[in-house]
């Protein structure tokens, strides 16, 4: 009769075990990495069939959400109505938010506008889309063949051939007129 006491306290204890088991078998699991990755990617917008802008990337890896991370960093180029490259942007490290249509670049992100020979280097920007502008708030550096000028944030358009540094910094040539 000892035996059967103690051989009951052992099966409750093993039932126990067996329904917190049942319970963490029961949790989801939820998987929130990238639905798709794509490697050596090429993407063409296009309006009219003239090419407007193209995006390459090593990596390319599309959430469920829609957005889309460039882990190996990204390079868009803009054309003109011509054909020819106006602009170009890249950098180490690129995020696509498909809600606000809205690129991040970072992390050694150049700014080329070819027709003007201008570069700018920051460590963020950002590219809207719909605006067709890129801005940041991060420290820039504007180099132009006649002069190097350095602030914090910028905004411009997307073929950067117009910009504003909005907190310039630095020792800027200014050019008056000449009385005659």
């Amino acid at each position: 009769m000892d035996e059967a006491p103690g051989g009951i306290l052992m099966v409750a204890g093993l039932s126990t075990g067996c329904q917190k088991n049942d319970a963490e078998v029961k949790k989801k699991v939820v998987y929130n990495g990238p639905l798709l990755e794509a490697t050596n990617v090429t993407m063409l917008v296009s309006d009219s069939a003239k090419l407007q802008i193209k995006l390459t990337a090593p990596v390319s890896q599309q959430f469920e959400s829609g957005d889309q991370v460039y882990p190996k960093g990204m390079k868009v180029t803009f054309y003109s109505k011509d054909g020819g490259i106006v602009n170009t942007l890249q950098g180490k490290y690129g995020r696509y938010d498909k809600a606000k249509d809205l690129y991040l670049v970072r992390s050694d992100v150049r700014v080329s506008n070819e027709e003007k020979k201008q570069k700018m280097n920051s460590e963020e920007l950002y590219y809207d889309k719909q605006k067709a502008i890129i801005y940041t708030e991060k420290f820039v550096r504007v180099e132009t063949p006649t002069e190097i000028l350095t602030g914090t944030g910028l905004t411009a358009n997307q073929n950067f051939s117009r910009y504003k540094i909005l907190k310039p910094a630095g020792v800027f040539t200014v050019e008056t007129p000449v009385e005659e």
